[in-house]
């Protein structure tokens, strides 16, 4: 019987059936694929919501932080896209079995028309898995796509069906677009606040965070700062805020963190 234990053991996690993370939806995996293992390491700890900078390069969307940096087979497709495809179906539709929607922020470095329109073509492929905005509808997926970096806003927001919405900044708060079209809002913490995350949070930035926070998730929306440092303190401070997505490049850590938080 012990032997026969063992072997089942063995069995179902050669297969991929041992126990998964606990997701965390606010655990967002800056700058992913510099990673060992991009996308992996953050499956792995549980994270809902990876990052991924592309440029077109002779037709191709490869990923990398900088032009020079370019290898041809590290596609969009190949890093992310075809894996996040193979685990949502084996979980059934989601990207972790018992998880809420996940995120896919796709950082576009190289021109915004061109990069998209091949984008847009990628992504009808992968269709099955993504949330798809008809209109003003919004048909929820296991994966969200959002394009931040070069954002051709116009673009995204003429298509009558697309399989990508917008990250937005400052502005959006005010002119208040669709939050089918700009669903977050993600900004520079030191465009927006003085404070530098030495000594105490003056009382005025505090009630500003918690206006900006208050006043995305009215209008429908998740909150991103970048430009944080990447340490308990301050992954704290934005986790009792309210804000949605908590970046890192520390995914042990993080996932540490909120996992304890939660408790």
């Amino acid at each position: 019987m012990r032997a026969f234990a063992v072997l089942l053991f063995l069995v179902l996690g050669s297969a991929g059936l041992t126990a998964e993370p606990k997701p965390l939806p606010q655990a967002h995996a800056h700058n992913d694929y510099e990673h060992a293992r991009p996308l992996f390491d953050a499956l792995d700890q549980g994270f809902c919501n990876v990052e991924a900078d592309i440029y077109l390069v002779d037709g191709k969307l490869l990923v990398a932080h900088n032009r020079a940096d370019v290898k041809p087979g590290r596609t969009l497709a190949a890093l992310y896209l075809d894996p996040l495809r193979d685990q949502v179906r084996r979980n059934g539709g989601r990207l972790f079995r018992h998880g809420p929607p996940a995120i896919l922020l796709v950082d576009i470095k190289s021109e915004a028309g061109p990069t998209y329109a091949a984008l847009h073509q990628e992504l009808l492929r992968y269709a099955d898995m993504l949330t798809v905005f008809r209109g003003g509808t919004r048909e929820p997926g296991a994966i969200t796509v959002i394009i931040s970096g070069n954002r051709p806003t116009q673009d995204v927001a003429t298509q009558p069906i697309r399989y990508a919405a917008v990250d937005g900044r400052a502005d959006d708060l005010k002119s208040n677009p669709p939050p089918t079209l700009v669903p977050l809002i993600s900004e520079n913490w030191n465009n927006v606040f003085r404070w530098r995350w030495s000594g105490e949070m003056p009382a005025a930035d505090r009630e500003k965070l918690q206006h900006w926070v208050g006043q995305a998730h009215a209008q429908g929306r998740q909150v991103r700062f970048w430009n944080t440092p990447d340490r308990p303190d301050a992954w704290k401070l934005l986790r009792e805020a309210g804000v949605d997505l908590i970046g890192t490049d520390h995914l042990a850590e993080l996932a540490v963190f909120l996992n304890a938080a939660a408790r």
